[in-house]
């Protein structure tokens, strides 16, 4: 949340959001309760229906170290920094947003990958600075529905993004897969190029998708 309103001017139109994801096949993303705990203070968080939600600032709560927690198994969810400039087109992100979400969600800890096969990362290259400013970045950011493609549009200069941004880069591998918070929402992964300072930060995502809103299905509701 301090990430976020130092480097607000990526995107400065822009609210903090955070929204809950399914991780494994079986979770149901409806009635998903969310609190704020520590040693002293509880204190509830609302949760939309779009599983979206907005941390409030505590000062006890961060004093006592306090944990969001939720009434499902950690394992069985994920959750991501969101950050929406309002009143873009539909089926469109913006490049600012994903620069922040990528910075928030990093400082955060929400990155896609969290086995101890990776703990002997060092911090420097699990740092939002290496892993939003270098073209080795991976953070994964996931598209509404599923995607077809996904395309770059800033002025006259249009672009697409290629297969190995798309599907959490195409080389997922069951085992690897298991280690991923993208291992039931493949096919709404993509990348973005964020490092790349030649696409400003007004440029817009816009998604080809696999299946019109108005018949797209929840993320999971499966038992």
């Amino acid at each position: 949340m301090e990430r976020f309103e130092r480097e607000h001017a990526f995107a400065p139109n822009a609210p903090l959001h955070f929204q809950l994801l399914p991780r494994t096949p079986d979770v149901r993303m409806d009635g998903i309760t969310l609190r704020v705990a520590g040693d002293t203070v509880s204190v509830p968080v609302p949760v939309g229906p779009d599983n979206s939600f907005i941390l409030p600032r505590n000062e006890q709560a961060l004093r006592e170290d306090a944990a969001v927690l939720a009434n499902r198994k950690t394992v069985s969810m994920t959750w991501r920094a969101l950050i929406r400039t309002p009143g873009l087109p539909p089926d469109t992100r913006r490049l600012g947003d994903l620069r922040l979400e990528c910075r928030v969600g990093t400082e955060a800890g929400l990155v896609s990958n969290n086995s101890q096969l990776f703990a002997w990362l060092s911090n420097a290259l699990l740092s939002a600075d290496h892993v939003c400013n270098s073209p080795e970045g991976n953070y994964l950011f996931f598209a509404d529905r599923p995607l077809f493609g996904v395309r770059l549009r800033a002025g006259d200069r249009v672009e697409d993004l290629p297969f190995k941004m798309l599907y959490a880069g195409g080389d997922q591998t069951p085992e690897m897969l298991r280690f991923c918070d993208c291992q039931v929402l493949l096919d709404r992964t993509y990348y973005a190029p964020l490092w790349d300072r030649s696409w400003p930060d007004d440029t817009l995502v816009e998604f080809d998708y696999m299946t019109p809103a108005e018949s797209a299905p929840a993320p999971e509701v499966r038992q």
